[in-house]
């Protein structure tokens, strides 16, 4: 999801089509995923499940958690189209209140929601040696019209890298991108595993990044 609107606003705009019911996972992620190890993901505020069914075609069993039933509706749909609907788990509830396992998940995901509030608890939630990926919408200085309406769900410039720095941060940009439908957006990604250690295991850098 890309805004903290109500789940019955979400079901409206699924239920619609104005938002894309396919949409493509992080290329960051994308790039990444061939390093960290198959498990358990949670893929949190999953829309209509951007990384869920990517995460569930490369291997993993994922949890995909929305307040919207619209929304986890499409994401059982097409996971059953992609032949991976036992791969994944929809779990109907609101991130902000949710209490997540401890020490449960290899990999966690978070696409364009903002839950600074919830990071001690995302950072809990990890096996030991989990990673959790998360991006999201930035202040700019330039016009982003992206995303949400006000700064009060963007990030910070370098505040989602000091929100991870319990974490052993493995990749961190923050870049602007000129989209296809001409509408700038400026995005902050974060890459970290839960480890410790001043001498650890680091993935390659990606081709191309």
């Amino acid at each position: 999801m890309d805004d903290h609107e109500s789940a019955s606003s979400w079901d409206e705009r699924f239920a619609s089509g104005e938002y894309p019911r396919d949409p493509e996972p992080s290329p960051v992620l994308c790039a990444y995923e061939p390093s960290i190890p198959d498990g358990r993901a949670l893929d949190l505020a999953t829309g209509t499940g951007r990384n869920a069914l990517f995460l569930a075609a490369a291997g993993y069993d994922v949890d995909a958690l929305d307040a919207s039933s619209e929304g986890l509706r499409i994401v059982r749909e097409r996971a059953a189209e992609r032949g991976v609907g036992d791969r994944i788990e929809t779990v109907h509830a609101d991130a902000t209140e949710y209490a997540f396992p401890t020490e449960r998940y290899d990999l966690v995901t978070v696409s364009f929601y903002h839950t600074l509030d919830r990071f001690t608890d995302l950072r809990e939630s990890l096996a030991d040696g989990g990673y959790l990926f998360v991006e999201g919408h930035l202040r700019s200085a330039e016009p982003t019209p992206s995303g949400p309406s006000t700064d009060r769900y963007r990030f910070g410039s370098n505040e989602l890298l000091r929100a991870g720095l319990g974490l052993t941060v493995l990749h961190y940009d923050e870049t602007t991108e000129e989209r296809p439908d001409d509408r700038r957006r400026a995005t902050a990604r974060l890459l970290a595993r839960r480890s410790h250690g001043p001498r650890q295991s680091y993935p390659r850098r990606p081709e191309g990044r």
